[in-house]
């Protein structure tokens, strides 16, 4: 199956449109068309309906498989880019909103100082594009986060091959207004929280759905959704009482209040991601957080 046939099929079923294909792709209507008739040829199956154009049961299916074998592919050119290419001095890290730690800095700023002709770039992204990301070659390296049970590697959405570097693991805090009823306590269970209202901050806390495993079969509402990867502007809803969140420690923004999370048994881990071939500033930054204690 041609890989460019695949890519021309995909853009095909996401813009709805032969003629928006073409345009995003560089090609002509006319080569698109060529393509999409190829690849039908090829699986022999129409895979879009042209009037409106949307994936047939097959396209629905090819689709499916197509995004992983189109970033494996990716990843496998990034490798190999890597591997023949020559040293460079510039590192393109990405990093989610709470992955970037005091410690993870100082180790940054110490090979800055060794290194002061790198040129260094910082990407925040949200959890599911730093693996990608990292695996297509835009970025040389990625720090991200998430809640697990200690000393536990973190789930990665399926991409290529990557290498993670366990970095730190830290407490996690209920934290909700210093006007709470339970901003006094000494710890607290999750479970007992089940009923409360939340915030859903995917890119910055606890995703809800991970506390309803964690406490199945628990309801973990949410009383207003946060799409921002800006930690301050979660802390600030929170003090406003929009709701409650699981975090690492903030440092003490106004209005917050963080107790400790006393039930179950779940940290807040970091984990740096580099390519199947790292090399240079990547492999550098590799060597010096994996000294880190992983606390």
């Amino acid at each position: 199956m041609d890989p460019h046939l695949l890519r021309t099929f995909v853009t095909v079923a996401r813009r709805r449109s032969f003629s928006a294909a073409a345009a995003e792709l560089g090609y002509t209507q006319s080569a698109v068309s060529q393509h999409i008739a190829a690849l039908e040829a090829d699986v022999s199956a129409v895979l879009l309906g042209r009037r409106p154009v949307v994936p047939t049961e097959a396209g629905r299916l090819l689709l499916a498989h197509a995004g992983p074998l189109l970033l494996r592919l990716d990843a496998a050119r990034a490798d190999i880019a890597r591997l023949v290419a020559e040293p460079v001095s510039r590192l393109t890290l990405g990093v989610t909103p709470l992955a970037l730690t005091p410690e993870v800095a100082d180790r940054l700023a110490g090979l800055r100082a060794a290194h002061p002709r790198w040129e260094v770039t910082v990407r925040v992204l949200d959890r599911d594009a730093v693996p990608a990301a990292v695996s297509a070659g835009d970025l040389d390296a990625g720090l991200t986060d998430g809640v697990t049970a200690p000393n536990d590697p973190l789930r990665h959405p399926e991409t290529g091959p990557l290498t993670s570097t366990a970095v730190a693991e830290r407490p996690l805090h209920v934290t909700l207004p210093t006007t709470h009823p339970l901003a006094r306590r000494a710890g607290l269970r999750l479970p007992d929280l089940a009923d409360a209202c939340w915030l859903d901050a995917p890119a910055t806390a606890a995703p809800l759905a991970h506390l309803r495993a964690a406490c199945a079969p628990g309801t973990f509402r949410a009383r207003l959704r946060y799409e921002g990867t800006d930690v301050h502007g979660l802390a600030v809803l929170i003090a406003a009482g929009e709701g409650l969140a699981l975090l690492p420690a903030l440092g003490g923004p106004a209005g917050v209040a963080q107790v400790p999370l006393s039930e179950p048994r779940l940290v807040h881990r970091v984990e740096l991601l580099t390519g199947g071939v790292a090399s240079g500033p990547a492999a550098a930054l590799r060597e010096a957080l994996a000294g880190l204690p992983a606390r």
